[in-house]
């Protein structure tokens, strides 16, 4: 009976980081859990709860927040459907003593420990205007963008990006007509996207900064046998966006890694659980094969730039996310 003992204990004293994602069935998010598994394969003592309601709302989200709470799980990394809505929440789950982490797009800074940023928002919405550009051959027109819900912290501050870029000399062929919303679901991404090219007769190019809004709208271009006189450009995955490359719908889209990113989100939530992280300004978080990360003033901290995606290399990613 004594032998039994530490394994009992071991099994107990296993870390619960629960990753809470915008909506089940995300291929992004989907793999970003390939990487939170990874790291807790890694780490050795972490249990991966993977959870998110199954459509894209903050009232979703904190119903399972409520019930991780319940649970006593030690760390909760969140993709946040509404960055204010969720602070309450989160706020009662960091006093009972979780870790709450947010990533992708943030919860408000009083509401969590650190933001995890994909990339630089400052490169996500310039590499986005230059990818409308190079679309149009450089010649420019009427852009409109597909957005996920109004309320996306990340979405609009990569929008806001885009429109301060578009003050500069070097996008000023570029004329935003449009932004619109497709709440991460499909079908209405669909439907805002048909909306967009029939009231947009000039519109030259979409830009979609959601992996869900940039594939509904290169199947709108497409349906509506607009191949070739309007492109979709903007943040999406291989494994989703190699047929419309091929179609032509897109000529090139970008994403940082999915996985990368569940991997150094999982990773930094156990280094906070252990005590090695605090998240204040100027700590650098040790996330596994990612090496380490800056926290900034706002604590936030960024982990790597977009990359490109297009035909010559699109076949090779699609195979892995």
């Amino acid at each position: 009976m004594l032998g039994a003992l530490p394994m009992a204990a071991h099994a107990a004293d296993k870390v619960k980081i629960a990753m809470v994602v915008k909506s089940l069935g995300n291929g992004f998010f989907d793999a970003a859990h390939e990487g939170a598994k990874e790291a807790a394969k890694q780490l050795g003592d972490v249990e991966i709860i993977y959870t998110g309601p199954t459509t894209p709302t903050a009232e979703g989200q904190i119903d399972i927040i409520n019930s991780l709470i319940s649970q006593k799980v030690g760390a909760i990394v969140i993709s946040a459907n509404d960055a204010n809505a969720l602070v309450p929440i989160t706020k009662k789950a960091m006093q009972r003593g979780i870790k709450v982490l947010s990533f992708d797009s943030g919860v408000a800074k009083e509401g969590r420990l650190l933001q995890l940023n994909p990339s630089n928002a400052e490169l996500i919405g310039v590499k986005q205007l230059q990818m409308a550009q190079d679309a149009t051959g450089g010649n420019g027109g009427d852009i409109a963008i597909l957005s996920a819900t109004a309320q996306a912290t990340n979405q609009n501050i990569w929008i806001g990006e885009m429109k301060k870029a578009l003050a500069k000399p070097e996008f000023a062929k570029l004329k935003l007509v449009s932004t619109v919303y497709g709440d991460d679901q499909s079908d209405k991404s669909y439907r805002e996207a048909i909306g967009l090219l029939r009231s947009n007769p000039n519109l030259k190019v979409i830009i979609a900064p959601t992996t869900v809004g940039i594939n509904a709208a290169a199947k709108a271009v497409v349906d509506e046998k607009l191949v070739g006189k309007v492109y979709v450009t903007g943040l999406g995955l291989p494994s989703e966006m190699a047929g419309h490359v091929k179609s032509g719908a897109v000529k090139s889209f970008a994403i940082w890694n999915p996985i990368d990113l569940g991997y150094a989100a999982t990773y930094a939530a156990y280094e906070f659980v252990k005590g090695k992280a605090n998240g204040k300004a100027g700590d650098n978080i040790a996330v596994g094969r990612m090496g380490k990360i800056a926290v900034d003033a706002n604590g936030e901290a960024a982990l790597a730039p977009p990359f490109t995606y297009d035909k010559d290399n699109v076949d090779k990613f699609a195979k892995i996310f």
